[in-house]
């Protein structure tokens, strides 16, 4: 009979928790590295206690907002490539629910968190308590079921038995390659607290390992045929290039067969901005060198990707004729856009392509064409991120001068607005990991919480959070956490009084300006207030200025860089000027009755794209 400890069902699951190690480059780690944590009357006396007797060995952090610090979590594990990982646990109701937002970028991006929420009393005794979500039809629901469709893995844990079969399946999708995405196990209040005589087995060290899947003979072979056949092929780098640690196979691959390759957001550094193979980003964000390949190419290699609408210009901008080959671990991802599937691990499968097509002598034409469109795209990098001396700079100049600013190993953070897709655009990075962008949900609100965690997973680099004013008011409270915790970043404030980026998407599609600039909302006859985030982030902890320009924003750059708490620097931008150049259309309907003519005229112009979308369908 094997030996029991009783734990109660919190102390079980912060023990197994602790249990779990993950190998790295030969090295064994924790797979959790510290619990996000705020505490209620649903979670301070189960999972609170429990986590306070480990303090030690499983830090506990105390965050300032729930979707802020689930956030964070989020970023810790993308930066890491889903190696390592953390835990967040919030109070029961409000505090929870909290936290959906932050699971649905969590499942989007396909990233590791294991969200613990707190519950309502399983045993309904005193019903209904403080902040219970009442259900009129049926008594199992609870505000904790918001969770289930944005995670990959849900379970209620309603007696504390039940952590014996649950945990290890939380563990497997938190894990895999193919699952990977936010874990929920709702933890009511009251079973927190129940014991248990666990048996001590359950709590043995339990290594993991990146499992790597080889590709199908057939589809191998087939991939082989369609590259052989290619005479001016693409290949699009996506994130699972990251999450695989293909970098080297990638490389190898572009450079021997001389392919162009393109980057999505969550593939960008999977080549240094320099490598003559890199033709910058790809589709609507994407770089006019690139786009221009894709409407070209006979067959578009898709390594890691999606393909989201952002990636594939919303299906209208890949030549209709061109042959598509999807290279994922994930099957799901590989079908779609009628592709031919190659499912598999990238690292393992880029190379075996590389082995096999040591024969091809690539094309000439093809590659003296590709580079030429790549010189053309970098001389206007350099022309939009240069300072122009006007008196309210561009996002593009403010993107350039922080960019001049970061060193080789510095990372770059940002998620919503238009700065995505000036960054995708114009943001040059020889790391790897030098580019962190949330855009599979472009969750605002990301941005400083995420720079938080991203500092958490790599502290020896500078983290550049670039933040426009509407993102910064919705959740900024994490500036105060990385005060706290002593992890600096620099936050950089791009103020154009508004949400512009959508202010400019209203007008593309025929609208006045109304409600996303605040000269355009209702407000006092006096006006929307000039918010001085200087001034508030220096309210938060953080060292602070407000700058003119580009000039003193450089200047500005360098004392964040020498400070030793978080730096928050903000700046007025041009709220119409963006990078124009480039970019592929993005499908978003245009009302096709309307009294305005500038609708009237956007609706044509919809309806030609929409044509050639169908070409693609």
């Amino acid at each position: 009979m094997s030996k029991t400890i009783k734990l109660t069902m919190a102390q079980a699951a912060i023990k197994y928790l602790m249990a779990q190690k993950t190998e790295i480059n030969g090295e064994i780690k924790p797979l959790f590295t510290g619990v996000w944590a705020i505490f209620g009357h649903g979670n301070v006396a189960g999972i609170g206690e429990a986590l306070y007797h480990v303090q030690d060995e499983l830090p506990t952090y105390r965050a300032h907002n729930e979707q802020g610090m689930a956030h964070s979590a989020i970023a810790y594990a993308k930066t890491l490539n889903r190696q390592q990982m953390m835990a967040c646990t919030a109070s029961a109701g409000p505090g929870s629910t909290n936290m959906v937002t932050a699971a649905a970028v969590a499942h989007v991006n396909r990233l590791p968190v294991l969200f613990l929420p707190g519950d309502t009393f399983a045993t309904r005794m005193p019903d209904p308590v403080l902040q219970q979500v009442e259900n009129f039809h049926d008594h199992t629901l609870t505000s904790n079921d918001c969770f289930k469709p944005v995670s990959r893995f849900f379970d209620r844990i309603t007696r504390p038995e039940q952590l014996l079969t649950s945990l290890p399946q939380a563990m497997r999708v938190l894990t895999d390659p193919v699952e990977c995405g936010p874990v929920t196990l709702a933890m009511p209040q009251d079973v927190q607290t129940m014991a248990y005589d666990y048996p001590e087995h359950f709590f043995a060290e339990k290594i993991h390992r990146l499992r790597r899947q080889a590709p199908d003979d057939t589809e191998l072979e087939q991939a082989l045929a369609l590259i052989k056949s290619a005479k001016k092929p693409l290949l699009i780098a996506g994130g699972g290039v990251h999450y695989s640690s293909a970098l080297a196979e990638l490389n190898n691959l572009a450079t021997s067969l001389s392919i162009p390759v393109g980057e999505t957001q969550a593939g960008k550094g999977a080549l240094p901005w320099d490598h003559p193979q890199n033709m910058g980003s790809i589709g609507v964000t994407g770089a006019a060198s690139t786009n221009t390949l894709a409407e070209e190419s006979d067959l578009i290699i898709a390594v890691g990707t999606r393909l989201g609408d952002f990636a594939s210009g919303s299906r209208a901008m890949i030549n209709p004729d061109a042959k598509l080959l999807c290279l994922n671990v994930a099957s799901f991802d590989t079908v779609k856009h009628y592709g031919q599937s190659l499912v598999g691990d990238a690292k393992l499968t880029l190379k075996l392509l590389a082995d096999k097509l040591t024969d091809i002598t690539p094309n000439n034409e093809w590659i003296a064409h590709a580079n030429g469109l790549r010189n053309e795209w970098l001389s206007m990098v350099e022309t939009a991120t240069t300072d122009r001396g006007t008196q309210l700079p561009s996002d593009g100049e403010v993107v350039g001068a922080v960019n001049r600013a970061a060193g080789d190993n510095d990372i770059v953070v940002c998620a919503a607005g238009g700065l995505p897709g000036e960054l995708q655009k114009l943001w040059q990075t020889r790391n790897d990991r030098g580019y962190h962008m949330e855009y599979g949900y472009s969750c605002m609100g990301y941005e400083i919480a995420g720079g938080l965690g991203t500092k958490m997973a790599k502290p020896e680099s500078e983290v550049f959070v670039m933040v426009g004013d509407g993102s910064y008011l919705m959740l900024n409270s994490e500036i105060a956490t990385s005060v706290m915790l002593g992890y600096k970043i620099i936050v950089v404030v791009l103020d154009n009084r508004g949400y512009g980026c959508i202010h400019r998407l209203q007008q593309f599609c025929g609208g006045p300006g109304f409600n996303n600039l605040l000269d355009d909302c209702l407000t006092v006859e006096g006006g929307a207030p000039k918010t001085d985030f200087a001034a508030h982030a220096a309210a938060l902890g953080a060292q602070s200025e407000q700058v003119g320009n580009i000039a003193e924003l450089e200047q500005a750059l360098v004392r964040a860089k020498s400070a030793q708490c978080s730096y928050v620097i903000s700046i007025d931008t041009d709220a119409l000027a963006d990078t124009k150049d480039g970019g592929a259309w993005w499908d978003v309907a245009v009302p096709e009755v309307s009294q305005r003519e500038q609708v009237r005229s956007a609706r044509a112009i919809y309806d030609s794209f929409k044509a050639k979308q169908q070409k693609n369908l």
